[in-house]
């Protein structure tokens, strides 16, 4: 049971945030959430920081987040490396300092990425992981070592190469982005670490990405999906030929599945650039895979060989073949399948694979009723998750908790939930990008019928909401809740729910 004191049932939320006078505003708006839906917090993740304990700190970060937000947002885009690129040559090019895995794709990225990492860390590497958007807080886009850099050191690494990006600022037509910024503190905090390599996802795209001044020895294609079309092209092959960009002379490519017309552009740029291809389904696999408590247990099909009996703690199909894209991915960057015949030692496989996690992908938060958090936030990835959902959960009846951004294929994500969603609770979430909840409503009673839609344009209200109607079944009915659409609303559920 929940510690928390008795909650008065005509005390809002507002209520409680601006009662808390006295500590600190986000401390105030997890307790305020903890109290308004009943929850029974769970233990802290050491993956997913909360604010600073120390005012001063959290002051610093705070100045350093209003900093960054005067920038150009991620969503707000000229294609091009030139600024980035002229960040690292004032720098000293700190990105050529170690080897680098960078990964593209639609959807998986941040899941491989993670995969990746815990594999390196196992083999005694020490590691620097870039990764985009964030959960929760901003520092955890930077990752040393298997955990995010400190806020000190993230205000240290902002305030060391802020008078370069000034520079840099001045000479330029256009400033410095928000995800430029970060992606040159992301290269600068590896390099004076220092990594032994550094894992790399991409913001969008890939030619043009920030991140893309890097020269991946190993470049990793997730499977490509429509998104982003107004930025990437209106097909799987057009969004291939961006995604591309990252494949560099030379280099080892892993290629997840892909539609035909995707790996047709992928194949044909690895040869233009004498890169060595891996094929998923080909060179390397999934082998077998059984649901597991937890998790699942994998026969993974390596470029050296198999690797039987890995426990996976992440649900669904797709996060087996994401492993087997990161198990790839780590054993070219060893030189598995070429320089070295034999396989990497499965113990640390094994063990590197049993540790990973993955916050706000199928998350479970909470108990009676099941809560279980995740980012889907295009049709493809909605697909995967209601696939997994069904899987690796026994619900009687899902609510599903929906808030998306406004530059989304919105119907599509919920065509995708419609069949595994009994009733639907629209919101949204505090972004700028969010969707109006009554727009996003328009469209989901469309889908789902209006009997079966409930619209609660705040977003603890809209929790609220759907705990109530999950718990509607009794207490052993097996009844759950998804919340979903967008990472942003993933974080602030989080947050909401105690877990920080």
């Amino acid at each position: 049971m929940s510690d928390l004191p008795p909650r008065d049932p005509n005390e809002s939320f507002d209520e409680i945030i601006e009662a808390e006078t006295e500590r600190d505003p986000d401390l105030a708006v997890i307790e305020a959430g903890s109290r308004t839906l009943r929850t029974q917090g769970g233990p802290a993740q050491a993956d997913v920081p909360g604010r600073p304990e120390d005012p001063e700190v959290d002051r610093a970060l705070r100045e350093v987040e209003a900093e960054l937000a005067t920038r150009w947002g991620e969503t707000k885009l000229e294609p091009s490396v030139t600024r980035i690129a002229a960040l690292m040559d004032v720098l000293g090019e700190p990105q050529r300092s170690y080897p680098s895995i960078h990964i593209t794709g639609t959807n998986g990225k941040t899941s491989t990425a993670r995969m990746v990492e815990a594999l390196l860390g196992a083999f005694d590497l020490r590691t620097g992981r870039y990764t985009s958007p964030h959960v929760q807080s901003i520092t955890e886009r930077i990752s040393l070592d298997g955990a995010p850099i400190g806020a000190e050191r993230f205000i240290e690494t902002y305030q060391d190469i802020k008078p370069y990006v000034e520079m840099v600022d001045s000479q330029q037509e256009y400033r410095l982005s928000f995800f430029e910024v970060l992606t040159g503190m992301a290269y600068a905090a590896f390099a004076d670490a220092p990594v032994d390599v550094a894992v790399v996802e991409v913001g969008m795209g890939g030619s043009w990405d920030a991140t893309n001044v890097i020269d991946g020895d190993v470049a990793v294609v997730t499977p490509i999906d429509l998104d982003h079309t107004d930025r990437l092209g209106g097909t799987t092959a057009e969004i291939a030929g961006e995604k591309a960009g990252i494949i560099k002379q030379d280099a080892t490519v892993i290629l997840a599945q892909q539609p035909v017309d995707a790996a047709q552009v992928l194949l044909k740029k690895a040869v233009e650039v004498d890169a060595t291809v891996a094929r998923e389904g080909l060179e390397f696999g999934v082998v077998a895979r059984q649901v597991a408590v937890g998790g699942q247990l994998l026969t993974l099909r390596g470029l050296g060989g198999e690797y039987d009996q890995v426990y996976l703690p992440l649900h669904g199909p797709y996060q087996a073949h994401n492993a087997a894209v990161a198990l790839a991915a780590v054993e070219a960057f060893f030189g598995v399948g070429s320089q070295r015949p034999e396989p990497l030692a499965i113990d640390t496989v094994r063990k590197a694979f049993a540790a990973v996690t993955s916050p706000g992908r199928l998350e479970v938060v909470r108990r009676s009723p099941t809560v279980v958090l995740d980012a889907a936030h295009n049709p493809a990835g909605a697909r995967a998750t209601a696939e997994a959902v069904g899987e690796a959960f026994d619900f009687s009846r899902l609510i599903g908790v929906v808030g998306a951004s406004g530059d989304k294929n919105v119907r599509g994500l919920l065509e995708a939930f419609e069949p595994i969603f009994a009733e639907v609770v629209i919101t949204q979430n505090s972004s700028h990008r969010a969707m109006d909840s009554d727009e996003l409503a328009a469209v989901a009673v469309e889908v789902f019928g209006e009997d079966r839609v409930q619209v609660e344009p705040r977003l603890p209200d809209a929790l609220e909401a759907a705990i109530t109607l999950a718990e509607e079944e009794g207490e052993f009915a097996g009844a759950g809740v998804l919340i979903t659409g967008s990472v942003i609303t993933v974080g602030e559920a989080r947050l909401l729910l105690g877990r920080v």
